[in-house]
């Protein structure tokens, strides 16, 4: 395997006109298939995958996400006031760190880990059997530490489970936020901070270009927390928003005597920024339409290790696959000694 870094795309020039001006700002999660498309994905990607176990371990999560996700009870969500001044402040109004999460989430995620099948290894079982005896303030305490993008004090086999029913709750906030709002104005819009979530503030995990009507070649960052998607125009890095020095890597086979042309048609790359030294990857759904950001994170953590190689570190996260930061306390993927992915 080695690494290509020659591809032509339209500039974000090329693409706003294009666009004609008419492209979304935001695509929003459906709450009939949010999870289930994941899940899908998850198990397509884990054939014959160096992965597989937990590829469709996360699978099983996020089929019992979308369980959740449709029979969510009503929890309590910011007056329109709060989403006013957010508004007007140009500042995320479901802010993660900071916003105060209704208990359901904790009802909610032991629910789900009852659901989980016990087919799966004695290592994870064990793993979700603590999780669910787990008392409040421990729960609380490991849903800030994952919020905050801390790894002190967090345990790293439990995150992908806390980190699952963090995900369906703020799904679900999102969501309810958005039809309580209906016939009343956008709570959601564009924030003084366009590296990270409109909604949440969260980390993006990755972006997808679209192939669909107007929204074609079009490029939106996924959160990594509660789905929601923005727009962001290509050859723009997304963490120092600099639209120089921006390259595109991806993963070949070293013997491909075509390698130029293989990178450009690559579904998976990153996007190098050599100014700040970041990097967050870029899916294509019109090479592939089932891509989904977080599925196919997971399933190219060699393409991670590659770029990191070069000294580049990631913008975004993953909440599924989380591992120790030798620098500090920040939560962080693709260091050169990750923790063996398999849960069992």
């Amino acid at each position: 395997m080695g690494v290509s870094a020659t591809v032509r795309v339209m500039s974000p020039e090329e693409i706003a006109a294009k666009s004609g001006g008419q492209t979304p700002y935001l695509l929003w999660p459906e709450r009939s298939t949010h999870f289930a498309e994941r899940a899908m994905r998850l198990r397509q990607l884990a054939a014959n995958h160096p992965m597989r176990d937990f590829l469709l371990f996360v699978a099983e999560l996020a089929q019992v996400q979308q369980t959740q996700l449709a029979a969510y009870p009503a929890i309590a969500l910011p007056d329109p006031d709060a989403l006013d001044r957010a508004a007007n402040g140009l500042a995320p109004p479901l802010a993660a760190i900071d916003w105060p999460r209704d208990p359901a989430w904790r009802s909610e995620l032991r629910e789900l880990l009852t659901r989980l099948p016990q087919s799966l290894p004695q290592a994870a079982r064990d793993t979700i059997a603590r999780v669910a005896q787990a008392d409040d303030a421990w729960l609380e305490a490991q849903a800030d530490c994952l919020l905050a993008g801390v790894t002190r004090g967090l345990d790293l086999a439990a995150a992908p489970l806390v980190a699952a029913g963090l995900q369906i709750y703020f799904t679900h906030l999102l969501l309810a936020v958005q039809e309580s709002a209906i016939g009343r104005g956008q709570p959601f819009g564009r924030i003084e901070d366009e590296t990270v979530c409109p909604a949440c503030a969260s980390k993006p995990v990755a972006s997808v270009t679209r192939n669909a009507g107007d929204l074609l070649g079009q490029r939106y960052l996924g959160c990594s927390l509660c789905g929601l998607q923005w727009h962001m125009v290509r050859i723009k890095c997304t963490h120092c928003l600099s639209t120089q020095s921006v390259a595109y890597q991806s993963l070949q086979r070293a013997a491909d005597e075509h390698e130029s042309e293989a990178a450009a048609s690559a579904v998976a790359q990153a996007e190098v920024c050599d100014g700040c030294g970041h990097y967050l990857k870029i899916f294509h759904s019109d090479r592939d339409p089932h891509v989904d950001a977080v599925a196919d994170d997971l399933a190219t953590l060699t393409l991670d290790l590659l770029v990191s190689e070069s000294g580049s570190r990631r913008h975004g996260v993953n909440l599924m696959l989380l591992f120790g930061e030798p620098e500090g306390d920040s939560a962080a993927q693709a260091e050169p000694d990750p923790p063996d992915p398999d849960p069992r």
